[in-house]
C-alpha cells in the first residue's frame, strides 16, 4: 500500500478574532506537516453568512504572519485545489448534496422552526432521527407530488442526512485511541439549506477534506462529537479509503483549570487571549492582543506548543525547527491543558534574553520616542545588553534604564536620606576632578584610577559608589557604576555630578 502524502488544513470561520486555542491547533497542524514533509492548507469556512464579520479573515492572516506560521496553499496563497473559501464552492456542494438525495442517503425536510419547537415541547430530549422522522414533514412522509409542489413554490427546506440506527461507528483517533459510538444516538444532521443554497459545516467539511486530499484532521476536542457523523458521511459517499486520520487536541483550560479558557478569563486576570489586538466592527469593543501587550511571537509559539504536548524530555525552550523534529501527536495529552499566564511571561523573558541586543533595541526605539528621546542605535543596543535581563517585556526597559537617556531632575528622597552623607558633596567634587583627568574613559580605565584614588584617600568604597550612583541615576538602581558612566560618557557624567552637588549640597 502506498503511503499517503501528508496534507493538513486549518479552517477557521471569519466570525471574529482568532482565539489562542485556534492558534495552537494551527501550530500543531504545522508542526505535524513539516515533520512529515507535507503541506498545510488555509481554508475559510464561511458558509454561515449570518455570522460573517468584516475584517476577520484579514486579521487571521495577519496573526499567522506575525507568529511565523506559514501556509503552503489556500486563501491568499493559491494552489491547485481551490477555491479555498467555502462560499465560492456552492456548485461543488450542491452536486454532492444531490448525490446523497438521489441515492436515498438524505432527505428533504420542510419542518418550520415553530413546528420543531412544538415537537421539542411534546417529546422530552427530542432529536430528529430514525425514531421521530416518520412523524415530521419531510420527503420520507409526504407524497412525492406534495414534495414537488413545495419545492416548486420555493418553500424553505433543508437536506437531512438519513442515519440508519443500530450501526457501530468506529473512529480511530491518534490521541484518544479507538472511539466507538452506536449510530442510534446520532441525529439526522442538516447538511444543506435551500434558503441560502449553502451547506452546513458537516457536508462542506467532508467534501472539502476529500477533494483537497486531506490526510489528517487535527482539530480541537470540541469537534470530537461530530467525528462519528463524519465517518458515516465518508461511508455514504464511498470514500472510506481516503478518509483522513483524526486527532482531537485537548481543550485549553482556564488558569485555575475549571472550564474552557475564554476572553473573560483574560480580562479578569489581565492577559490577552487573541494573538493581535482586535477591534470588533459590530460593538466597537477593543480586545488586547499578545503582540500589542509586548510578547515576542517566538515566545507565544513555544509556550503554546507545550500546552497539551510533551516533547519527551525536560526541554522547554525550543526553536521552531526543534519543535518540528520532536513533535509527535501520540505524545499529546487527552486531558485539558491549563493556560498558565505566569509561565508565558517567563517564556517572554527567556526569549528577550536570547534575542540579539540590536533587535531588542529596535523594538525599544518607539518607547524612547514616546519619551522624547532620540539616541544612536549603537548606544541603545549597549544599554539593552546591560539591562534586558531585568525585564520580561521590551516596554518595561524604560523604567529600568531611562536614566541612561534622560538626566535625573530630582533625587529619590529615601535613597538620598540613606546614601548622601555629610561629606558626600565634597567627595563627589573630588571624584569629578579624578574622572575629568582620566584619558581612557573605558570601564576598565575608570575603575583602575578611581579604585586607586579611593584606596589612597582611605574612603569607604560603598559610600563613594552609592553617592556616585545617586548623582548619575537619581536613585539607588542600575548596573555597575562604571558601566553607567562609560555609556554616559565623560561630559554627561561630570555634568550630572555637578548638578547633583548643587541640588543636594
Amino acid at each position: 500500500m502506498t503511503k499517503r502524502r501528508v496534507r493538513v488544513r486549518f479552517a477557521p470561520s471569519p466570525t471574529g478574532a482568532l482565539h489562542i486555542g485556534g492558534v495552537r491547533t494551527a501550530l500543531f497542524n504545522y508542526l505535524f506537516a513539516r515533520q512529515h514533509g507535507g503541506e498545510m492548507i488555509f481554508r475559510i469556512e464561511d458558509t454561515d453568512s449570518n455570522r460573517f464579520v468584516p475584517g476577520a479573515e484579514e486579521y487571521i492572516l495577519e496573526s499567522f504572519k506575525w507568529l511565523g506560521i506559514p501556509f503552503d496553499e489556500g486563501v491568499s496563497f493559491g494552489g491547485e485545489y481551490g477555491p479555498y473559501r467555502q462560499s465560492e464552492r456552492r456548485d461543488i456542494y450542491k452536486k454532492y448534496a444531490r448525490q446523497l438525495l438521489d441515492e436515498g442517503k438524505a432527505y428533504i425536510a420542510f419542518d418550520t422552526p415553530e413546528e420543531l419547537e412544538a415537537k421539542r415541547h411534546e417529546i422530552p430530549n427530542f432529536q430528529y432521527d430514525a425514531s421521530t422522522r416518520g412523524m415530521m414533514r419531510n420527503s420520507l412522509t409526504l407524497p412525492q407530488e406534495e414534495v414537488d409542489r413545495l419545492m416548486a413554490a420555493g418553500t424553505q427546506a433543508v437536506l437531512r442526512f438519513k442515519i440508519e440506527p443500530g450501526q457501530e461507528v468506529r473512529v480511530h483517533d491518534i490521541i484518544r485511541g479507538e472511539v466507538t459510538v452506536n449510530s442510534s444516538i446520532l441525529d439526522d444532521k442538516v447538511l444543506y439549506k435551500t434558503v441560502d443554497e449553502l451547506p452546513t459545516y458537516h457536508l462542506a467539511n467532508i467534501v472539502d477534506d476529500h477533494l483537497m486530499e486531506i490526510s489528517h484532521v487535527i482539530r480541537g476536542e470540541e469537534w470530537l462529537p461530530s467525528a462519528p457523523l463524519h465517518v458515516l458521511l465518508y461511508r455514504a459517499f464511498g470514500w472510506e479509503e481516503s478518509m483522513p486520520l483524526f486527532a482531537h487536541l485537548p481543550l485549553l483550560l482556564k488558569p485555575e483549570g475549571n472550564g474552557k479558557l475564554s476572553k473573560r478569563d483574560g480580562d479578569r486576570l489581565g492577559f490577552p487571549v487573541f494573538p493581535l489586538e482586535w477591534h470588533d466592527p459590530k460593538t466597537g469593543e477593543v480586545s488586547s492582543g499578545f503582540r500589542e501587550a509586548g510578547y515576542l511571537p517566538e515566545a507565544v509559539v513555544n509556550f503554546l506548543a507545550l500546552l497539551g504536548w510533551n516533547p519527551g524530555n525536560d526541554q522547554e525552550i525550543m526553536s521552531m525547527d526543534e519543535m518540528v523534529q520532536l513533535f509527535d501527536l501520540s505524545r499529546c495529552s487527552k486531558s485539558g491543558a491549563k493556560f498558565d499566564n505566569k509561565k508565558i511571561v517567563w517564556f517572554n523573558h527567556q526569549y528577550i534574553q536570547r534575542t540579539p541586543n540590536e533587535e531588542i533595541a529596535r523594538m525599544f526605539l518607539p518607547t524612547l520616542k514616546e519619551h522624547g528621546v532620540e539616541a544612536p542605535i549603537e548606544k541603545v543596543a549597549t544599554v539593552v545588553g546591560m539591562m534586558k535581563d531585568r525585564v520580561s517585556f521590551v516596554h518595561e526597559l524604560w523604567d529600568v534604564c531611562g536614566f541612561f537617556f534622560v538626566a535625573p531632575t530630582s533625587y529619590d528622597e529615601k535613597t538620598t536620606k540613606k546614601r548622601w552623607k555629610e561629606d558626600s558633596a565634597q567627595c563627589m567634587a573630588e571624584l569629578a576632578d579624578v574622572l575629568a583627568g582620566i584619558d581612557d574613559f573605558s570601564i576598565e580605565g575608570q575603575e583602575k584610577v578611581v579604585m586607586a584614588w579611593i584606596a589612597e584617600k582611605g574612603y569607604h568604597t560603598g559610600n563613594i559608589m552609592n553617592a556616585f550612583r545617586l548623582t548619575l541615576v537619581g536613585e539607588g538602581k542600575g548596573p555597575h557604576m562604571f558601566d553607567i558612566s562609560w555609556v554616559l560618557g565623560k561630559e554627561e557624567t561630570l555634568a550630572r555630578m555637578k548638578r547633583a552637588i548643587e541640588v543636594l549640597g
